[in-house]
C-alpha cells in the first residue's frame, strides 16, 4: 500500500481515535480494551483495528489474554501495537532521509561528533528562545510532546519506596531509595537515521534536548537507552548522581 493510501485510512474519525489510543500505549492492546477506551462497540472497533493493520499502521498478533494455557484457557485473541514502519507523504517528492543519512555517514567518518553536538545544542537553545530553562517535568513533557517525542511519566523506585515517601517520616524524595519520576519518550523523531548511526545521532539528540530544556535548569536530559524508545530520558536535576 502506498504511503498516501495508508495515511488516508486515518481520515475516518473513529479509526483515527482507535489508532491514537493504541499508539499511545507501550504494550499490546486488545479489541475489548480499545473499544472501551474509545467508546465504540467491540465489533466496530474490531473492524477498524483490522483495517488499520491491513494498511500497515498497526501490527497484529494473537495472545491468550487469560494468561493460561492448555484446555480451558480460551481462544487466542487479537492484540494490536503501533507499527514501527514509517509513513510520510511529500508533494512534490522529497528525500530528506537519504540526505540525512549521507550527512551522518560523512560526519561519523570525519569524527565530527563534537561539532555536531555543539550545533545541536545551539539549535535547541534557539528553539527555546528567550524563555527560561524548563521549570519542571510537566513543562518538559509539553515541550517534548510539541516536538513529537511522545513523552510519558514513569515512576522509578520500589512500591515500598513509594509508600515510605508518602507518609511522615518516610524516605524523602530525591534521596537514595526514594520514589521519583522520569520522563521517557516512546518516539524518536530521528529513528531511521539513529538506527544506522546510533552514537552520532543519539549524542546529537541529547545535545539538542539539553539546549531546548536548558542545561542548568531544574531538569536535565541524559542517556538511558531502552529498546523501542528514545535513547534520552529527562529527570529532575536533583536526581543527578555526582
Amino acid at each position: 500500500m502506498e504511503d498516501i493510501d495508508a495515511i488516508a485510512v486515518l481520515q475516518d474519525p473513529v479509526r483515527r481515535r482507535l489508532y491514537e489510543y493504541v499508539a499511545a500505549q507501550a504494550r499490546e492492546v486488545s479489541r475489548n480494551e480499545a473499544a472501551e477506551a474509545t467508546g465504540v462497540a467491540r465489533t466496530l472497533a474490531a473492524h477498524h483495528l483490522d483495517r488499520l493493520a491491513e494498511a500497515g499502521l498497526l501490527d497484529v498478533a494473537s495472545r491468550r489474554l487469560t494468561g493460561r494455557s492448555g484446555p480451558g484457557a480460551g481462544r487466542p485473541a487479537k492484540v494490536y501495537t503501533r507499527s514501527q514502519a514509517e509513513r510520510s507523504v511529500s508533494l512534490p517528492a522529497r528525500d530528506y532521509r537519504t540526505a540525512a543519512e549521507l550527512l551522518a555517514e560523512a560526519a561519523e567518518q570525519a569524527g565530527l561528533d563534537v561539532g555536531l553536538c555543539a550545533a545541536a545544542r545551539r539549535r535547541g537553545e534557539a528553539l527555546r528562545g528567550s524563555a527560561a530553562p524548563c521549570g519542571d517535568l510537566d513543562e518538559a513533557m509539553e515541550l517534548l510532546a510539541a516536538r513529537g517525542y511522545e513523552p510519558h511519566l514513569e515512576t522509578v523506585g520500589s512500591a515500598e519506596d513509594v509508600e515510605d515517601a508518602a507518609v511522615p517520616g518516610g524516605t524523602a524524595e530525591g534521596t537514595p531509595g526514594a520514589a521519583a519520576h522520569v520522563v521517557r519518550m516512546r518516539n524518536c523523531p530521528f529513528h531511521a537515521v539513529a538506527e544506522r548511526f546510533p552514537p552520532l545521532v543519539c549524542g546529537m539528540n541529547l545535545a539538542l534536548l539539553e539546549g531546548l530544556l536548558g542545561a542548568d535548569g531544574p531538569v536535565r536530559a541524559r542517556m538511558d537507552a531502552r529498546p523501542g524508545e528514545c535513547c534520552v530520558i529527562v529527570e529532575a536535576s536533583k536526581n543527578k548522581i555526582d
